[in-house]
């Protein structure tokens, strides 16, 4: 039986000689999750919150730029896996990866955020830069650029440094986007099963500029994730869905909750 955060951190404090109450536990069973079915077998999605997500799957289980609460994850299995797609704040937080590693867990980010790890994290991680390719568990991983294109924003991302993701479970292929804007690179990816795209103003692009680069990739199912911004730069994921039209089912994850 695959080992929970929840079990995780009460048996550690247990082994201290104290139990440690978790606040946001139940918040954490309160994200449901959607499961699609692969030939490898079903992964299971869990929005956690903004750009953080579970995924539960045939090759383990993956964490998305996990940040926040740690509590917040403590009912999902631990870690064999996280991704990290560039450092700021809604995606890295090096105190909360201390408290989600376990002993097996592997990471992969990008080279800018491998430079910033504590030394302890960096001997289980990788760097993996804008279009190389790693494994794990048999599993291509290659990551795929993430950056702004419009001339006011290109300071937010800068083309090089960012990555988005595709993970292929033996032919279902997931894209993550990380944060960036309809770039050549998303309208260009293929065979995509299953996508998470980022929306938001000033940081990404907006609702428009995100169905528009989904239309042309057209993955079977998409997630608008990463959507609360600032200034009124909040997009509206019914209105993406909405412009997207047939043929490209949405779900709607409780990202914000």
């Amino acid at each position: 039986m695959s080992q929970t955060r929840r079990h995780f951190l009460v048996t550690s404090a247990a082994a201290a000689g104290a139990v440690t109450l978790l606040p946001y536990a139940a918040r954490a069973a309160a994200h449901a999750g959607d499961t699609f079915e692969t030939g490898a077998g079903p992964i299971t999605v869990h929005p956690v919150s903004h750009a953080s997500f579970v995924m539960e799957t045939p090759k383990g289980t993956i964490y998305v730029d996990p940040v926040g609460e740690p509590a917040q994850y403590a009912d999902f299995p631990a870690a064999d896996l996280i991704l990290i797609t560039h450092e700021h704040g809604d995606h890295y937080n090096a105190d909360t990866l201390a408290e989600l590693v376990v002993e097996n867990t592997r990471m992969i980010t990008n080279p800018a955020v491998f430079d910033m790890l504590p030394e302890e994290m960096k001997a289980r991680a990788d760097a993996v830069a804008n279009g190389e390719m790693t494994q794990f568990a048999d599993m291509n991983i290659e990551a795929i650029p993430a950056y702004n294109i419009t001339e006011e924003r290109k300071n937010f991302h800068p083309q090089g440094r960012d990555n988005g993701y595709v993970l292929n479970f033996d032919g279902f292929r997931v894209y993550i986007s990380g944060d960036t804007e309809d770039i050549p690179e998303m309208r260009e990816l293929s065979d995509i099963d299953l996508a998470f795209v980022c929306m938001n103003l000033p940081f990404t692009m907006d609702v428009n500029a995100a169905a528009s680069a989904v239309s042309d990739f057209a993955p079977t199912y998409v997630y608008p994730y990463h959507y609360r911004g600032r200034d009124g730069g909040t997009q509206d994921p019914e209105d993406f869905a909405k412009r997207l039209g047939t043929g490209i089912e949405v779900r709607m994850g409780d990202w914000y909750a």
